[in-house]
């Protein structure tokens, strides 16, 4: 009866695929989960998701990324009530940038892929800049998500100067090979197929505009209707928080945006290299996130008040009046924020149910030396996919593959490459991924239809990586 540890997580996917109620989906595989914890007794079952739930809060790395969440959607709605969205389109028009839909998604995979810093900073920033081009060209949210997630960890996994990086490192270096953990690590992103083919595939699709299945279909629809979400979705952000409207005396302004997001992003470097202790790649993502978001909000608080032009005497908006913003955006991601903590205690549930552990077990390392990569991505993606987590896969993978690379006579950049691949696929495709999330909340797209629309693609991308695996081995071995 070990495959039981499997149910909680399958019956979760399973349930929001089918329903798309996300939120009892969760509930009911997370149930699930600590009733079997609980020795198969559904009351105890109840009274350990509570405790449960409440030991999400007690995760740092959780919270901060909760209170990130918060503070978010305070920041988009001050930024939108300042005139920042609509002086920034009226600024791209200008430069020809949302004057075409090729325009609009270049636009938004460019942004994904420099902000290469935090993959919930690259959402944000991706869903922020490019929503209103998108609307105005009636092209699809769940498109703009697409963008947001395949810009985030596929590109944060392959330019690994950042927590993503330095996370991997730590797991690789605690190994002791006989090769430098930077040294495999540099090695292990020119084989982390996954990543590049869906980079690669999203600059395809910007630039032709090509596509297929659901994808295709929601283009169709937007297009021909102008509905820029199916009917009866049920977006991450309601439209009264992801469009407002500045008052009648704010004249749009594209630094209204533009600076604090420049705040944010620059506060990513000095997080991480605070938290560090000036080493950019030891230091805490959640952190460093935290602290960015926060210092562009007061940043914005700030800009906004200061009288515009000065002579005149009167503030873009009063500190009274962006508090209230904040709080009235706040308060529009709390479903989110309620989402999140839902999937981070599934993931603690399952990781307690031991079910990364059984699933390497039950695949085991027998079989010949160039199956080993495309077998070692395969079982990752299962494993990050169920639990909605890459860090988490990679932690339980990377101490079981490493020394099996050196059993296999294999490269270990070559099976390091073949862990992230598997980690970034089910970060990308997993209903319960926080970077999942948080791509629907940033282009206020159904996170559902989000991940129905971008499952072919990725389906794709992870075959070509599969293949990619089967070479690799092939010449390898």
């Amino acid at each position: 009866m070990d495959w039981i540890v499997l149910l909680p997580p399958v019956v979760a996917i399973g349930l929001a695929m089918w329903t798309r109620q996300i939120y009892l989906s969760l509930f009911a595989g997370l149930w699930l989960g600590t009733t079997i914890l609980a020795g198969g007794n559904p009351v105890l079952g109840l009274r350990e998701l509570a405790d449960q739930i409440v030991t999400v809060f007690t995760t740092e790395s959780n919270a901060r990324i909760l209170v990130f969440c918060l503070l978010v959607g305070g920041l988009v709605a001050l930024v939108q009530a300042s005139g920042g969205v609509q002086g920034f389109i009226k600024w791209a028009r200008a430069r020809g940038w949302g004057e075409s839909r090729r325009g609009a998604e270049l636009l938004a995979w460019g942004i994904g892929v420099v902000l290469f810093v935090e993959s919930n900073i690259s959402s944000l920033t991706v869903g922020a800049v490019s929503r209103p081009l998108f609307d105005r060209l009636s092209l699809p949210r769940e498109k703009l998500a697409y963008y947001c997630d395949a810009t985030c960890a596929p590109v944060c996994m392959s330019v690994p100067l950042n927590g993503w990086g330095a996370f991997v490192l730590g797991l690789v270096g605690a190994q002791e090979l006989s090769q430098n953990a930077v040294a495999v690590l540099a090695e292990a992103v020119l084989f982390n197929f996954f990543a590049l083919f869906a980079i690669g595939f999203s600059l395809v699709l910007a630039l032709t505009g090509w596509g297929f299945g659901a994808m295709r279909r929601a283009e169709k629809r937007a297009a021909d209707t102008g509905q820029v979400l199916r009917p009866d979705a049920q977006p991450m952000i309601e439209d009264d928080v992801a469009r407002i409207e500045p008052p009648d005396h704010v004249a749009p302004q594209a630094r209204n945006l533009l600076l604090p997001v420049a705040v944010m992003v620059a506060m990513i470097f000095v997080g991480l290299y605070v938290t560090g202790g000036g080493n950019l790649m030891e230091g805490s993502g959640s952190t460093a996130v935290l602290w960015a978001v926060g210092t562009a909000l007061g940043a914005a608080l700030l800009l906004y008040a200061i009288p515009r032009p000065l002579r005149e005497g009167r503030a873009t908006l009063t500190l009274g009046t962006s508090m209230d913003w904040v709080v009235k955006g706040a308060s529009g991601l709390v479903p989110v924020t309620l989402l999140l903590v839902l999937a981070f205690a599934l993931g603690q549930v399952s990781q307690a149910l031991e079910m990364g552990d059984y699933v390497v077990q039950l695949v085991g390392e027998q079989g010949p030396a160039w199956w080993m990569p495309v077998l070692v991505f395969a079982v990752t993606s299962f494993v990050a996919f169920t639990l909605g987590s890459s860090w988490t896969a990679f932690a339980i993978l990377i101490p079981v593959v490493m020394p099996l690379a050196v059993e296999v006579a294999l490269p270990s950049s070559l099976m390091l490459g073949a862990v992230l691949s598997g980690g970034i696929f089910g970060d990308h495709t997993s209903p319960l991924s926080d970077t999942s999330i948080i791509s629907s909340m940033a282009a206020a797209s159904d996170h559902v239809d989000h991940v129905n629309t971008q499952m072919p693609y990725a389906l794709v991308q992870a075959g070509l990586a599969a293949v990619a695996f089967v070479v690799a081995g092939l010449l390898a071995g």
